[in-house]
This record gives structure tokens, sequence and C-alpha cells, in this order.
């Protein structure tokens, strides 16, 4: 049977194409706002970091009715680091609206995305967005998605998707490029004529997948899926099980359901095949598992999420400092938490460390890790981690490692110290294309190569270059790449900074902390140009004398310190340094503080290396 009066669809897109504006103008022109009320713009974005970065990072539901038809919408994110919940998000719709800039074109993210599209039989609707930018070059990128559809093995049916021209932000859209735009009209009724309904045995057994999770204080732990098959009722006795498990199936009960309707989830009584469900009382689902019947357990076959790359080691903060800031400081609690984080996030995995204390984090990258740290910090943890480093493969007896394919857009005039750089840390360059006057420049880099890159590609490029990347595949493993070619200036006393200590120290290099803050023997409170590490003391003061001079102190003009966020603060530490991140600081530190220590250890990797070669 086919619901007629049901679409379900996913927005997908790379980062910053627009996917959250377009849907902020769906819900408007779906009726969700009274005409008196207020509206926000990415209404969708409603975490705290997705506000304050202008990025998506967990997947949304929403749904609007037009023409007597209600329209499921699936929000996604745009950066590679979270596209583990594209995929198993992918497994809820029955079709997908591929956004593309106007200028930009298919990006590296496109071409995850649809491709996870095509392999599950999707239907897509090729949307051009940004019409209305000055640099739009809507002929060319329409062929640079067809092409892509070809490379991807796209069906016949997929090759002759329709395409329209869309801004997002004035919420308009139109079946050609010189048609004159009003509203969305176009773009709804292109997904009624063409994604499917959805389509099922209503009078069957009860199977639903579960696709997400969510969590509330009140009712714990609660499952987001679509009904394969029969009717979810409130109060039914159901079994969860898990196609990819041995374990038997578990009973449950159906508290509460909710379905989406605009911005708010309406509870129901029943929902019926076809339906986007949020239910209640099934205390320990999973992502992957099934709901079914109790006469009739068929567990369905559930997406399987790309392997994470890379990998960091979390651990209890034991600086002098610790348990100032933070409110949860102890290993139980930072093991409950990084597990508890694995039940949403597919594509994280967590397990113990060497002792008690340390965890070993793996994700899709830099961002997805720094992401999971920031939002520990603001919820009260304190903890240390390490510098990330890449999970190796071995093949065939032969170690392999993670390669990065990097689209850049890089003024012509940056081309070259760009190219340079690139070619130090073993990348391949693949494409040069100049457009206008900038260049697209496509790289394969080891992943490993690329951290601690973007911040030095930013300023070779004077702020005005973008770079994109995304995960290609295992090749054979490059040889030892040094990638940091600077040392630390390492405090050697514990104390509170002085301005008269700071003077002196900053003749070394460029410091880190500013007067009057409180550091510890082993914190790093600058960096040394040269590649070795310095020993000093920011806390010294001024030996007093009975001869004095008006002013003296004035004169000790101090340059202002450089602050680190956290990814800055990822990029920079190497393997023997950590980062202290608690609510109020981020600090970096030695992973041995004791200074005489840590230059007997220094001497002794010293002597190892040079016995090696």
């Amino acid at each position: 049977m086919q619901r007629t009066d049901l679409r379900n669809v996913a927005i997908i897109a790379h980062v910053d194409h627009g996917k959250t504006t377009l849907v902020d103008q769906m819900l408007k022109q779906g009726g969700i706002y009274r005409e008196n009320q207020e509206t926000v713009t990415r209404v969708m974005d409603s975490g705290d970091i997705e506000k304050e970065r202008g990025i998506t990072i967990l997947a949304k539901n929403t749904a609007v009715h037009y023409k007597d038809v209600k329209i499921n919408i699936i929000d996604t994110p745009g950066h590679a680091d979270f596209g583990g919940e594209v995929e198993r998000i992918l497994k809820m719709v029955n079709g997908v609206i591929l956004l593309v800039d106007a200028a930009e074109g298919p990006m590296p993210q496109t071409r995850f995305v649809l491709q996870r599209a095509l392999e599950l039989n999707h239907r897509v609707i090729v949307v051009i967005n940004k019409i209305d930018k000055p640099d739009a070059r809507l002929g060319e990128v329409e062929d640079e998605v067809l092409e892509l559809l070809m490379d991807l093995n796209a069906t016949d049916e997929q090759l002759d998707s329709p395409t329209l021209y869309c801004s997002g932000r004035a919420g308009t859209a139109t079946r050609s490029a010189d048609e004159e735009a009003v509203d969305l009209t176009p773009l709804f009724d292109t997904i009624l004529d063409y994604i499917p309904c959805p389509e099922g045995d209503e009078q069957g057994e009860l199977q639903l997948l579960v696709s997400s999770i969510d969590y509330n204080d009140y009712v714990g732990r609660i499952g987001i899926g679509r009904i394969e098959r029969g009717c979810l009722k409130q109060n039914q006795n159901v079994m969860i099980s898990n196609y990819h498990s041995d374990s038997a199936p578990k009973l449950a009960k159906i508290v509460s359901i909710y379905q989406i309707d605009g911005l708010v989830r309406v509870p129901v009584e029943s929902a019926m095949m076809g339906d986007i469900v949020c239910f209640s009382g099934a205390g320990d689902i999973s992502i992957g598992d099934t709901v079914t019947s109790t006469t009739c357990v068929e567990p369905l076959e559930f997406v399987k999420v790309s392997e994470p790359t890379m990998e960091m080691t979390f651990a209890v903060n034991t600086s002098p400092l610790a348990g100032k800031e933070g409110k949860f400081v102890t290993s139980r609690q930072l093991r409950e938490r990084l597990y508890r984080e694995t039940l949403r996030d597919m594509s994280l995995r967590v397990s113990d460390g060497d002792t008690t204390d340390e965890f070993q984090v793996a994700g899709r990258g830099e961002m997805h890790l720094s992401i999971l740290i920031e939002n520990m910090r603001r919820e009260g943890y304190e903890l240390c981690c390490s510098n990330p480093r890449v999970l190796f493969k071995e093949v065939n007896g032969e170690k392999y490692e993670p390669f990065e394919r990097v689209l850049l857009d890089v003024p012509q005039e940056f081309v070259g110290p760009v190219v340079e750089k690139l070619g130090q840390r073993k990348g391949d360059l693949l494409e040069m294309n100049p457009v206008g006057d900038r260049s697209r420049i496509e790289y394969l880099i080891p992943s490993r190569c690329l951290i601690g890159y973007r911040s030095e590609f930013m300023t070779a490029t004077h702020g005005e270059g973008v770079i994109n990347t995304i995960f290609d595949s295992y090749q054979p493993y490059r040889g030892e790449i040094p990638m940091r070619f600077t040392g630390a200036l390492v405090a050697s006393k514990a104390g509170v900074t002085t301005r008269y200590g700071l003077f002196h120290c900053q003749e070394r290099g460029n410091m880190f902390v500013g007067p009057q803050t409180e550091v510890y023997e082993g914190m790093i409170v600058g960096e040394n140009p040269k590649n070795d590490d310095i020993a000093l003391n920011p806390c010294d003061e001024k030996k007093l004398t009975a001869i004095r001079s008006k002013g003296a102190d004035e004169k000790l003009l101090l340059t202002p310190p450089i602050v680190f966020s956290l990814e800055e603060a990822i990029e920079f530490i190497t393997d023997d340094e950590l980062i202290e991140v608690t609510p109020k600081s981020i600090r970096l530190r030695k992973k041995i503080l004791n200074t005489e220590l840590r230059m007997k250890e220094t001497m002794r990797i010293r002597r190892a290396m040079q016995a090696n070669k």
C-alpha cells in the first residue's frame, strides 16, 4: 500500500551551501508560523555550538504541510566529520534534495553524501542554490553535477533528476534559470511529483528501524525512526532486536509516541507505516535496533557507518590546578560520559586505555573530536587530551594509512606558498584549474599531514583561502614526516606571571599567557621559533633596590598573548604534550611536568634515535 498523503525527504549538501537557510524558508512558506509570530534564522541549528559556528552538527527532523500532504524534512550536517549522521539518517527517507552552491559547484562532501544516497537507490532532486550570487555559474555547475552523477554510476532515472534554481535566502525556486522567481512552490510541487510515497503493509506486523536517539531527563532515552510496516500504538508491548547482534530480543513497552509537526513534537496514540516517530519506553534502545511486534521478530539490516580515521587519548586532569574549575573530574564520570556519547554517535569509538584514568576515543576528524570536547567542557567536565593521531591498518603485511582528498580555493597570488607547503607534507597534486582570479586545487594527502595545516593555510592566504577535506582511502604508509618545526616555552616554576617576567620571556618567542595568570611547572606558556623547548620563569619579579626611577616599570611593553581556541590547541601540540581542558580554561602542558625529568627523557630519546641511525 502507498501513503499518498506523506513524503519523507532529506536535504544533503556540502557545508555552507545553504541547507538550513532553505529549511527556514520551507517552514515559513509551509504555514508553520503565525502571521505575527517572531522567527529566527537557522531555526534548525538548535545547539549552542551550532549557532555560534553556523554549522549543522546533528541531523534534525521537521515537517510542513502542502496540498494536504505532510512532508517530513530532515536537515543534515554538511561537514565531512559528521558524515555518520547523514549515512544513518538516509534510511528514514525515500528521496533527497541535493543542494549545490551556484558558484562553488559540487565539493568533496557533495560527492560523499550523494554516493550514499545513490547506493540506497533514492531519487534525487538537484537544487542549484544561491543563484543570486554575483559569481554564480549556473550552466557550468549543472554540467558538473551531471558529471558527478555519471562518475557515481547513477541509474538512468537518477541521471534524469529534475533540476531547480533556488535562492534559499530569498525563499524562491524556479524550474529554469530564466524564469521569474516568486516563492518555493516549484520545489514543493517537485517533491510531491518526484519523491515516491512510502510503501508497505499497513495491516502487517510492526517493523520500525531506529535511526537516531534523543534523551530526556524525565522519560530517558527516546528512539527516532520510520515505521517500515504495520502500526505502532501507545502502551503496546514490542520486541527489540538487532540484525547485527546475536543477543536475544528484549521485551519493552511503548509508553509515549510523538510525531514531528513543524518545530514541535505532537503526542499521538498511534502511528502508521511510513510515519517518522519518536517514542519512549525502551530504556536501552540503540541506533540500528528494530522494534517489532511480539509475534513476528524480524530485525532490519542497518547501514554500515564508515569507520573512524583519527584517535585521541582522553584522561583525567592531573595538573596542579586540577579540580578548581570543573564539576566532573573523576575517571568514573569521564568514562560514563564518553560511553554515553557512543549510544548517540555511531561514528565514535571509545575504548579503555592502558590505565584506569585513560580512554581512547576515535572519530572522523579533528572537528568531530573537538566538538565532543567542547560539549563536555560546557557540561562541567575537566580532562586532559593528547594530540590526534591517525589509525593505521595492516593490509597483506604492509602498513597502510588514511588519505584525504583536499580541495582548496585560493587567490592566484597565494598559490605558490600553498603548493610548496603541501608538497613538503607529501601531498600529491591531482588537479589545478583557474576560476576567475582564483585557483581551485585538488590534492591527495595523508590525513596526519593535515593536522595543524588549517591555521597555516589561513595565514598563507591572508584569510582569503577556503579548504575542504574528505576521507578518500587507505594507502601505503609514506614514512616519517615532521609536522611541527617550532618548540615550546615551558614554565620552570609555579606561580603568578608578572609583567617583568613576561617582558624578558617574550624575547624568546610568542607568549600564550598575559600578566597575573596562574601557571605551574611544565605548563607551556609560549612558542619558540626554533625547534627546541626552553624552560623559563614568567613569574620572575624585579629585585628591589634602594634606587627608584619614576615610571621605570611602565616602559615594559608586552606583546598581546596568543589565545588558542580548542581546535588551534589540538593542531599545535605534539606527542609529548597535552591539552588541559576545563569549563573556564584551555591550557597547554607537557606530559612530564618536572623540568629535570623531562630533560632526561628528551636526552634518552635523542640517544635512542642516534643509535637507530
